[in-house]
């Protein structure tokens, strides 16, 4: 009984003070005196000493107390690793290990709910997607997305309902598909772009039986297809010709406020944005000390930050560009025009750091989730050549031999192709962690047990994709599984692109991009891997992120002039 008491009273004075609050502070300050003062001895000891007192309260005695009094009932779950309901250290340690949503998804296999954290759930059944994305959920958006976001939310990690369908309503009618396909002939130029540079680069037909000879890997496909997504993006988006497709690079402005400019890479600093956050924010409340301490102890995250800090001068760069074209008058049709003012003229009256934000999302999630979605696609029919033939001929009854661009209207309803870009998303969703969802303060209910209020709960749709009772033989690249009726019924389950009211607004301009390309040069090009076995490293941030993919590549000889 006594126990019980003194673990409550030691709560309740936590929560009057707010202990945590102050050991950030004085954990930032200690450290900062720590870095300062190293060489001095006697100085060191001392701050090593209170910096290891804050530490072990915080990390140690707080997290314990809290664990043991479990004020919520999560106990009852089992943990992900010995220590997820005490601390969300081990889910950063795990965030750290390039691939943590496949040991997420072989820990949920005998255990529907996982403790990822002190206060996180992660649910592996797929019955779980509408009670925690569906239309009618009452979550909303975790702390994820405010810890990560600047000062302006964009409408992927706005939190407020109210705020997200304005957001969407300004943005709604850019992202409708008819829109888009009056933008088709801006991605049918990237395409033919693309397919130029693959022409100045092919090699002579591979012999069969022959490996490709290392100075004929001429095409990293993985650069190649990010820049035509870059390149894509910034015209439908901004009416910006950035080039990256003509020149083979991804060099690009980024501009602090005082307008200097330099240049910098597109595709280093985007990447660099991405893995900084994902690695640290997993800790919500120690998120910026987190942040603040990687910079001061660690050389490699200095890196990270500087790029992180290169990427908004990409987008402020971007912006400004735009911006002075809209100024001078220029009626130009794109999702930036669609942000000034609706369809009769009628000004939005948005803040600039608002329109930054949208931007922002816009030229990161509108082109690296494409294009991984692409690399993956063709990595798949390459190992399963049966599948390659069969698309092939699909759309070979279409496009006749003197056709480069396949038309986005030809290919949008076929079937088998369709099928191979689903189940490459499926295989591997390039957008793979568990989206984080944050229950009502009263509460809520998921398959059918109460979860108490403001506590994160999530799925990965890695883990959902690869649900053998929802997907039978789950490791296959089969595209068949996405035909007919057995097809239909396997879509509630796939969720690459989220569901319910904030699934991505942005899945038709993916879906545009990915047909016409894939379709284009798979009836022109053949393609080659270094050897059958070959794989890419893959490692995870906020996105499934594929490495580098080299092949061989060469005219079809039928096509051939």
């Amino acid at each position: 009984m006594s126990k019980t008491l003194n673990s409550a009273a030691l709560w309740n004075v936590y929560r009057l003070l707010d202990i945590q609050t102050r050991l950030q502070h004085a954990t930032i300050s200690l450290f900062t005196l720590f870095i300062e003062h190293r060489r001095k001895p006697t100085m060191y000891v001392e701050i090593l000493a209170a910096l290891f007192l804050y530490l072990f309260t915080s990390y140690v005695v707080i997290p314990i107390t809290t664990y043991y009094r479990d004020p919520k009932g999560l106990h009852r779950y089992p943990n992900f690793y010995k220590l997820s309901g005490i601390s969300d250290l081990p889910y950063i340690y795990e965030a750290h290990k390039s691939f943590r949503s496949r040991n997420l998804y072989e820990a949920h296999k005998n255990r529907p709910i996982l403790r990822v954290g002190p206060n996180s759930l992660s649910y592996g059944n797929p019955r779980a997607i509408k009670d925690i994305y569906g239309h009618g959920t009452a979550c909303v958006k975790d702390r994820f997305y405010s810890e990560t976001g600047g000062t302006h939310a964009h409408l992927a990690d706005v939190v407020d309902k109210g705020q997200h369908a304005r957001k969407r309503k300004v943005l709604a009618s850019a992202y409708a598909l008819k829109n888009l396909e009056e933008w088709e002939y801006k991605v049918g130029d990237m395409t033919e772009r693309l397919v130029k540079a693959f022409d100045e680069r092919c090699t002579e037909p591979l012999l069969p039986g022959q490996l490709p000879k290392e100075e004929d890997l001429k095409v990293d496909y993985r650069m190649w297809t990010n820049l035509y997504t870059i390149a894509a993006i910034a015209s439908i988006g901004l009416s910006e010709d950035l080039r990256f497709l003509d020149q083979g690079s991804d060099l690009v402005k980024s501009e602090i406020r005082d307008g200097n400019v330099k240049h910098v890479s597109f595709r280093e600093c985007q990447s660099a944005a991405g893995r900084v956050t994902y690695n640290l924010v997993w800790a919500y409340d120690w998120y910026q000390t987190l942040a603040r301490i990687s910079k001061l102890a660690s050389s490699t995250y200095r890196r990270l930050w500087k790029l992180n800090d290169d990427w908004n001068g990409v987008i402020l760069n971007r912006g400004t560009t735009r911006l002075k074209r809209y100024l001078a008058g220029e009626k130009l049709d794109d999702f930036f025009a669609a942000m000034m003012e609706d369809k009769n003229g009628k000004p939005h009256n948005l803040e600039w750091g608002e329109i930054l934000a949208e931007i922002s999302i816009m030229m990161n999630a509108g082109s690296d989730t494409t294009a991984i979605s692409l690399r993956n696609v063709m990595f798949f029919l390459l190992k399963n050549p049966q599948c390659m033939e069969k698309l092939r001929a699909e759309i070979d009854t279409v496009l006749d031999k003197d056709e480069v661009i396949a038309p986005y209207a030809k290919f949008k309803h076929f079937p088998y192709l369709r099928a191979c870009l689903d189940e490459s998303l499926r295989m591997l969703p390039p957008v793979i962690f568990a989206l984080p969802r944050r229950t009502p303060p009263e509460g809520t209910t998921i398959l059918g047990e109460y979860i108490p209020g403001d506590t994160s709960v999530s799925m990965s749709a890695y883990v959902v994709h690869h649900n053998e009772s929802i997907f039978k033989d789950h490791s296959v690249y089969r595209p068949e599984r996405w035909l007919g009726e057995a097809g239909k019924a396997l879509q509630p389950y796939f969720i690459p692109f989220s569901t319910g009211a904030r699934g991505c607004i942005g899945r038709n301009i993916s879906y545009l991009e990915q047909t016409v390309l894939l379709a284009s040069l798979v009836h022109r090009f053949e393609f080659a891997l270094p050897q059958p076995e070959w794989n890419p490293h893959i490692p995870e941030t906020t996105n499934l992120s594929p490495g580098p993919m080299p092949l061989k590549i060469w005219r079809r000889q039928s096509l051939s002039v």
